[in-house]
């Protein structure tokens, strides 16, 4: 990768944020079960910072989809790649995504979640992009808004790197020739 991270959003603003979505959501869903349901792999240190803000009763599980591949622009085909491995029917659900771009993978995903009957289905997304969208999507509670750049860090990748940093931060790539 030919490249360097600069620093978008530091690691006490991404805090600040989770805490404060920790607050809304524990408020609305107070006196209720949660089940969470994160999307692997981008939200999971997200997800994991969120549940710790949460004082209410929560279940966790894990679905992932894939768009990128190993490539910085989605494909527009959106594929399931693992499942959930409890039923939500009749559950109050919350799905937890780092980013929403094109906003295609949400869309599958919520058609997805909805065809399995659970009692309310709502999202939280740490970030998004809303000049990127290609889909309509609901995002129940919002973290950030975001410029269109190819973000890394806080769980977010450039093929399988960058994840474990703990800021968020663009990569301004350089056009080579092989």
């Amino acid at each position: 990768m030919n490249g360097n991270v600069i620093p978008l959003i530091s690691e006490d603003e991404i805090h600040g944020t989770v805490r404060e979505l920790g607050r809304q959501i524990s408020s609305e869903y107070d006196g209720k079960v949660l089940h969470v349901v994160g999307v692997l792999k981008g939200a999971w240190i997200f997800m994991a910072d969120l549940v710790r803000r949460l004082t209410i009763p929560v279940k966790t599980d894990f679905i992932a989809v894939a768009s990128y591949g190993s490539g910085t622009e989605s494909s527009g085909t959106i594929t399931l790649v693992s499942d959930l491995r409890d039923s939500i029917e009749g559950k109050e659900v919350l799905l937890v995504e780092d980013i929403v771009d094109t906003g295609l993978s949400l869309q599958f995903l919520l058609e997805t979640l909805w065809e399995r009957k659970p009692q309310s289905l709502k999202t939280c997304v740490l970030l998004d992009k809303p000049d990127r969208h290609a889909a309509e999507v609901n995002i129940d509670y919002l973290g950030m808004t975001v410029p269109d750049r190819f973000l890394v860090g806080y769980g977010l990748d450039y093929d399988e790197q960058f994840r474990n940093l703990p800021y968020i931060g663009y990569i301004e790539l350089k056009n080579h020739i092989d």
